[in-house]
């Protein structure tokens, strides 16, 4: 295997030298007539509404918490981010340009760039071609697709080197603009390139009048008149034994009675930000059957006594998002129950930390999204300040099939003692990957023989990744563990999103910890000093051939036990592994 080392700048040092981008703060301090206009003609063609100018030229109805969403009218409409108009959106908003800048220079998808001495701007790519580095994209050969594709691609070009765009099971992938290319070749990108398709091709989703004419939103209704109370839905939860589904496993039916108890006005946020390496379940489901979601979602929000609902979808899923704006503006114009709580699509802008809920909150809030200080808890202090149930996608996915079901019938599915369906994510060497609905606690020798069609053609079992960048590497000889929450801490792993990488006699541990290594460092937030700096030091000291064994203990000893967050603790996983599992290698390589 090729480990890829993309030439991506770590949030904690943002300066792009000569070109300007996210480098310095903006000389200019004045908006100009021409930058206010520019800056109301993109909010304007968004959608937005840029209210009455008052004194100052500042406009009444934009929102500090959708500063976000601002800042990607601008890039889509321009093609970046110049300091002219960052002035502009500034004064507009009411914010200081420091409070604006930062948050745009914080995301991965945003291209601040100032002007040069001359006052000229640089211009913008004609088009943005991102090939994943990811651990199965490079196991697919994207690292020969990133060195290719500026040659036959020309100068006007962009070709970046990204993280997980979550399409593992099509790998590599290429994303042209907003059009994705799945399994990607060199001269399949250059066509789409040189045909301008860079728009996002949608899914071929049930539609809303398909979804309730078989059947759909009729547990809802029963839930709104009546006919089942809340106790009756968060018991049937219970015993199903369901829990969080993005990684942490919290279970579902506590955290719904936690928030219920909470004073009002109370929010509901929907994590699919699904930046784990390995994982693209949501994304799945979400295109295929967005209602079940969303029933799930206002079931959620109907047992909790939720106010509104706030779903914050990676931008890296376009298709996914003009799919959802489609089916909650058929939802909205048809409901099928009077009193909907108010819905809100928002659009991540890049930042895998994201996906950890009070960096994912704070970024609603329309701040950088880093994560904050526990306690107070999101379910008593969060959106706004307000009780906030958190979610993730999948977990609201299966409240409409568990409670028409049964809770018996859901929970009898597992095996090896576990309870329930697990929808595992499944990359690398196998012969069929994709999302594979299965028995939790399945073993992954069980999931890639009964469900995967076994291992890809001149491939042997080696070692396999359970919970994607975070969860570990363990070897073939472990391979018969059940893949469920609880099971694998005590060899140190863990299931999380259930993202399964499969590696085989041909690729090596120490790879695999390079390219997960390079990912942390560039995804961690910068925030707290044991991750920013230990994902560096990790980075480093494993790029050598020997290496230091008792240095990088203590440092992964130190980011587990002072890293704000889960991606400091869990970012020496995989370099643990390796010094447990798979000390062969180091001494091959020395």
């Amino acid at each position: 295997m090729n480990s890829v080392q993309a030439d991506r700048t770590p949030r904690g040092d943002r300066s792009r030298g000569d070109t300007g981008r996210k480098g310095r703060l903006a000389r200019v301090r004045e908006a100009s007539p021409e930058a206010l206009a520019a800056v109301d003609a993109a909010l304007l063609s968004a959608g937005h509404d840029v209210g009455v100018l008052g004194a100052g030229g500042a406009g009444t109805a934009l929102r500090r918490d959708r500063l976000i969403e601002y800042l990607h009218a601008l890039q889509d409409r321009h093609g970046q981010l110049a300091e002219p108009h960052l002035v502009a959106l500034a004064q507009r908003i009411r914010l200081s340009l420091v409070e604006v800048f930062e948050v745009a220079s914080f995301y991965h998808h945003f291209d601040v760039v100032r002007a040069d001495a001359e006052g000229a701007l640089p211009a913008p790519a004609a088009v943005t071609v991102r090939v994943c580095t990811s651990l199965s994209c490079s196991l697919a050969g994207a690292s020969s697709l990133i060195d290719r594709l500026p040659k036959i691609l020309g100068t006007e070009v962009r070709v970046l080197g990204v993280p997980c765009v979550g399409r593992c099971e099509a790998a590599p992938v290429a994303v042209v603009g907003h059009n994705a290319i799945t399994s990607a070749t060199a001269e399949a990108v250059a066509a789409a390139v040189a045909s301008r398709a860079t728009a996002p091709v949608l899914p071929a989703a049930i539609e809303y009048a398909h979804y309730r004419a078989d059947g759909g939103y009729r547990l809802l209704a029963a839930c709104v008149r009546g006919e089942r109370s809340r106790d009756e839905v968060i018991d049937a939860l219970a015993a199903s034994g369901l829990r969080g589904l993005g990684g942490a496993g919290f279970p579902t039916a506590r955290k719904w009675r936690i928030v219920a108890a909470q004073p009002a006005p109370r929010y509901l946020v929907v994590n699919i930000d699904e930046g784990e390496p390995g994982t693209f379940k949501d994304r799945h489901y979400l295109e295929r059957d967005p209602h079940r979601f969303l029933e799930g979602m206002l079931i959620a929000a109907w047992a909790c006594g939720i106010d509104a609902v706030y779903v914050y979808l990676r931008d890296e899923y376009h298709a996914c998002r003009e799919l959802l704006r489609r089916e909650l503006a058929a939802l909205r114009a048809d409901p099928p129950v009077p009193g909907l709580p108010g819905i809100e699509l928002r659009r991540g802008a890049g930042a895998y930390i994201c996906g950890e809920e009070s960096a994912l909150i704070e970024s609603l809030e329309g701040k950088r999204g880093m994560p904050r200080l526990r306690p107070p808890y999101v379910a008593e202090v969060g959106l706004f300040g307000r009780p906030t149930l958190e979610h993730n996608f999948e977990t609201l996915y299966w409240v409409r099939t568990i409670i028409e079901q049964g809770a018996p019938t859901f929970a009898a599915q597992g095996r090896h003692g576990r309870s329930g369906l697990r929808s595992y994510s499944v990359s690398g060497r196998v012969r069929t990957p994709g999302v594979k609905l299965a028995p939790a606690g399945i073993s992954v020798r069980e999931l890639i023989d009964e469900h995967c069609g076994g291992m890809a053609d001149g491939h042997a079992l080696y070692a396999y990744l359970p919970g994607g960048a975070s969860g570990g590497i363990l070897p073939a000889s472990l391979a018969d563990l059940p893949l469920d929450f609880d099971t694998l801490q005590p060899h140190g792993a863990f299931i999380g999103s259930a993202a399964v990488i499969v590696l085989s006699q041909h690729d090596r541990a120490i790879d695999a910890a390079r390219n997960l290594s390079a990912f942390f460092e560039y995804e961690s937030c910068g925030q707290c000093t044991p991750c920013r700096v230990g994902t560096q030091k990790l980075r480093a000291l494993i790029a050598t051939e020997r290496w230091d064994e008792s240095l990088l203990r203590e440092i992964a000893a130190v980011m587990r036990d002072a890293s704000i967050c889960g991606l400091g603790q869990s970012a020496p996983n995989a370099i643990e592994s390796v010094l447990r599992y798979f000390p062969h290698e180091l001494r091959e390589a020395s």
